[in-house]
């Protein structure tokens, strides 16, 4: 029997992580895309690495259990990696609201049930939880600690409160990074840390098909107007994830990294600063 690391997504990012802490461990690797999954398992395996995969829908409590039950049957589940997730122009809605918000809240959930002492978590959300006004007290809890089974009946949460998918998206994250709080308290009871990275635009196959779409221009003036003065690499979330997952970060849980080249900074202080003027719409139309 082997120590499992379980990576739900099998997207640049996820595998980064993946590659810098999934060595002597069986990676058990769960996607929607079959395709996408083996492609992913191939590329572990060729690399040295231990990994197999099976179909995983994020949107289906069911699902995730079954895929938890069939990785423990290579071992303990001591590492959790999840990278899966729909953006505001591949999904409706009702879909982001399912997979990104209810799909995460269940997945962490589950996983943090079987994590073995001293195993450790990490779950990519994204910088765009931190752009949106803050919540009140009352709504945070209700992210946070709302039954997963009745998270999508929040009033918070119904369609017709929510402008378009990008508002769905911010809220799903933020319910993430919420979520990731109230898990730390009940993970830590078993002695297992979970923390959550909120990336910005980071260079991968889909990114580069927005670089290339009707939104390139806007993201290449994110990238000049930001601190860092460009996009981010699947690698260097790799290596904020690095440092959580490892005995370096053993004091850090229920925290989220924001990792963004500083775009939020300059979203709220800088040059992408909203003013009510056009630059403030484009920025909530295309981010």
């Amino acid at each position: 029997m082997s120590d499992v690391m379980l990576l739900t997504g099998a997207g640049q990012i996820g595998m980064a992580i993946a590659r810098r802490m999934g060595y002597g461990r069986k990676i058990v690797v769960g996607d929607k895309d079959q395709d996408q999954a083996e492609a992913a398992v191939e590329i572990l395996n060729h690399a040295g690495f231990d990994s197999d995969w099976m179909e995983m829908d994020l949107s289906s409590r069911e699902s995730i259990l079954n895929f938890i039950k069939e990785a423990m049957r290579y071992g303990d589940i001591s590492m959790f990696i999840n990278a899966a997730g729909v953006s505001p122009s591949q999904a409706s809605i009702e879909t982001i609201l399912k997979v990104d918000l209810y799909g995460t809240a269940v997945l962490l959930e589950e996983v943090g049930k079987v994590i073995t002492k001293g195993g450790v978590g990490v779950t990519i959300s994204s910088q765009s939880g931190h752009r949106m006004p803050a919540l009140s007290p009352e709504i945070d809890e209700q992210l946070a600690t709302c039954p997963t089974g009745q998270l999508l009946s929040l009033e918070v949460l119904q369609p017709r409160n929510l402008r378009n998918t990008l508002h769905a998206y911010q809220m799903a994250k933020r319910c993430n990074e919420k979520r990731v709080m109230a898990e730390a308290v009940k993970w830590g009871v078993k002695g297992a840390r979970i923390n959550s990275i909120s990336p910005g635009i980071v260079v991968t196959p889909l990114a580069m098909d927005e670089f290339n779409g009707q939104r390139g221009e806007f993201y290449k003036t994110m990238f000049a107007k930001c601190p860092a003065g460009r996009p981010g690499t699947a690698d260097e979330i790799a290596n904020v994830a690095g440092l959580l997952m490892s005995h370096q970060g053993a004091f850090i849980t229920g925290s989220d990294v924001l990792i963004d080249g500083g775009a939020t900074a300059s979203y709220f202080y800088g040059p992408l600063r909203p003013d009510g003027k056009k630059e403030a719409d484009n920025l909530q139309n295309h981010c």
